[in-house]
């Protein structure tokens, strides 16, 4: 439950968080546990550990920890080479931006399938909410609350689409670029441009204007993955040509 509001879903972007013991089973605590910290970048790129290191690290049986990297073996955030250990995945620019359309493509689905869905008012207040809260962040500078904000708005939008399976994948994706996103936290203007966005894809989602939101949000989604790309250039391999060319309107990023 967020402060003073309706619940939001974060099922399609679940912001890395360290586990906690109660109500977890010890498979399902390891997986937590090893995703906040690769994604939180405590286990960098290219780091690797044996099973009974990463069992020591978390403090759990080898059998819980092999079941956790398994998992996130399949979400590709690590490799599994029998005997040799777990390796945290490294990823290229050309990985992001593969990572990125495959993100973009689905999240810009489901939008338009929440746009043909009742909402219900618990979400529409949890949405004019989020999009005041992200324009009082843009006021303040904050980018780093207001890039929380903006994960909020988008993982409640694709939680109204209807399609479990669709909202696992997104998820899933999300958490392969999210390492990007924070690389770049330092690097992003102030993002203007996506609050004007979300205010245009929200007014098609709660009136049910479908292609107005497919529209919206194609466009809102296409602009930000070539921004973000070019920052993770400029982070990552500034001496290398962009994967992506970038154009003059694309000033900042969600």
């Amino acid at each position: 439950m967020t402060p003073g509001g309706p619940a939001i879903s974060r099922a399609a972007r679940p912001r890395p968080v360290p586990s906690q013991a109660t109500g977890l089973n010890a498979r399902d605590r390891a997986y937590h546990d090893l995703r906040y910290r690769i994604l939180t970048g405590r286990l960098a790129p290219g780091t690797t550990l044996l099973e009974t290191e990463l069992a020591a690290l978390l403090g759990l049986s080898r059998t819980p920890v092999r079941e956790a990297a398994i998992r996130l073996a399949e979400e590709g955030l690590v490799s599994i080479r029998p005997r040799h250990g777990v390796t945290v995945v490294d990823l290229t620019l050309v990985d992001f931006r593969d990572i990125l359309d495959v993100f973009s493509a689905l999240e810009v689905r489901a939008v338009a399938l929440a746009a043909s869905r009742p909402v219900e008012p618990a979400a529409r207040e949890a949405l004019v909410q989020l999009v005041q809260k992200m324009e009082r962040a843009t006021a303040e500078g904050d980018i780093a609350r207001w890039s929380d904000l903006d994960d909020d708005f988008h993982s409640t939008l694709v939680g109204l689409c209807g399609n479990p399976r669709l909202q696992r994948t997104i998820g899933e994706y999300w958490g392969l670029q999210y390492r990007g996103r924070r690389l770049i936290l330092t690097h992003r203007p102030l993002p203007t441009a996506s609050d004007t966005e979300h205010r245009v894809i929200l007014d098609a989602v709660l009136s049910g204007d479908v292609a107005a939101a497919h529209a919206g949000h194609l466009a809102h989604r296409a602009r930000a993955d070539r921004v973000q790309l070019a920052l993770l250039h400029r982070v990552l391999s500034p001496a290398e040509p962009p994967v992506l060319p970038i154009l003059p309107s694309d000033k900042e990023l969600t």
